[in-house]
């Protein structure tokens, strides 16, 4: 009892003991870092993938429009070509010259082509003469945008319907 009396007097001895319950707090804080830092570590890691798929997601949005953009403006551009009067009459002329290549040099197509254009030529006088209902009309009714005024030039005149009976 003695040496325990002696002990515990003993300033070395508190000083263990203090060392002892200082070193236990610390051992414990560190370990509740090095838990935190993991946990700090797989949050980051998660975040950083979620970021990385979002980011190609996103890039893959934008080469899709891009696409889709290029592909609109080249329908735009070939839109406004395609409806120009130099283009129409060009394909025009394509369609005359290739005509007369086929009548020279295609011997049953030019009595074929050449039936074929005076039924249409006929068809359209007896429409022009009153004898027949106009198709353009009917073309003009279903064609969307058609005005009036578009309408009433396709209608015969009053003088062309007279001259006709």
């Amino acid at each position: 009892m003695e040496t325990l009396k002696s002990l515990v007097s003993n300033p070395f001895f508190w000083g263990c003991i203090l060392i002892g319950v200082f070193y236990a707090l610390a051992l414990s804080a560190h370990f509740v870092t090095k838990r935190e830092l993991k946990r700090l570590k797989a949050h980051l890691s998660d975040k950083l993938e979620i970021e990385a798929e979002n980011m190609s997601e996103m890039k893959k949005k934008i080469d899709g429009l891009r696409t889709e953009n290029e592909n609109l403006r080249l329908k735009i551009n070939s839109g406004r070509t395609q409806d120009s009067l130099q283009s129409l009459e060009r394909e025009l002329e394509i369609y005359v010259r290739a005509e007369k290549a086929m009548v020279v040099n295609a011997p049953g197509f030019a009595q074929a082509w050449e039936g074929a254009k005076d039924s249409a030529l006929s068809e359209v006088e007896a429409e022009e003469a009153g004898k027949s209902f106009p198709r353009r009309i009917f073309k003009k009714f279903f064609r969307s945008g058609a005005t009036d005024a578009e309408i009433v030039e396709v209608l015969p005149s009053e003088s062309s319907i007279k001259k006709a009976k």
